[in-house]
């Protein structure tokens, strides 16, 4: 990942920053200013969160992979993934990890959304709950 932008966020600033990246108003990312942003928004949100849950829409299972343990390493988590463990899925794919149990599984996707959704998971009322993306498959994969 490359050197981040030292701005420190609110959480505030950080869910304005990821409204945009929701499967009802998906944008793409233009610039590596843009791309540091929304990469410290969602390590912000995550960080504030108990666990995540992510979800993978890719165009194939290795495709999926590459992206959950980019995600996974990013978020602070040993990404010990096997596509041998999974059954194979010719296609596009969605792929669900829950980093509280360290679970995860592979199924044929028709939708046709492709990117990374992060579910943000906290214990406490006022914690951080909540659902972001779709966001870019390739956030924490430097350019």
């Amino acid at each position: 990942m490359s050197t981040q932008n030292s701005t420190i966020l609110t959480v505030e600033e950080a869910q304005k920053i990821i409204q945009d990246f929701t499967c009802l108003n998906m944008k793409s990312v233009n610039s590596d200013l843009e791309k540091d942003a929304l990469r410290q928004a969602i390590l912000l949100l995550a960080s504030l969160s108990d666990y995540q849950m992510l979800g993978v829409c890719a165009d194939s299972t290795t495709e999926g992979f590459l992206a959950l343990g980019t995600y996974l390493k990013a978020l602070g988590y040993e990404a010990n993934l096997d596509s041998n463990a999974v059954v194979s899925v010719a296609g596009p794919v969605y792929m669900k990890f829950n980093t509280l149990k360290g679970s995860y599984y592979v199924d044929g996707y028709n939708g046709t959304y492709r990117g990374v959704l992060v579910s943000c998971q906290s214990s406490e009322a006022g914690g951080i709950n909540g659902t972001y993306g779709h966001l870019p498959l390739n956030l924490f994969v430097d350019s």
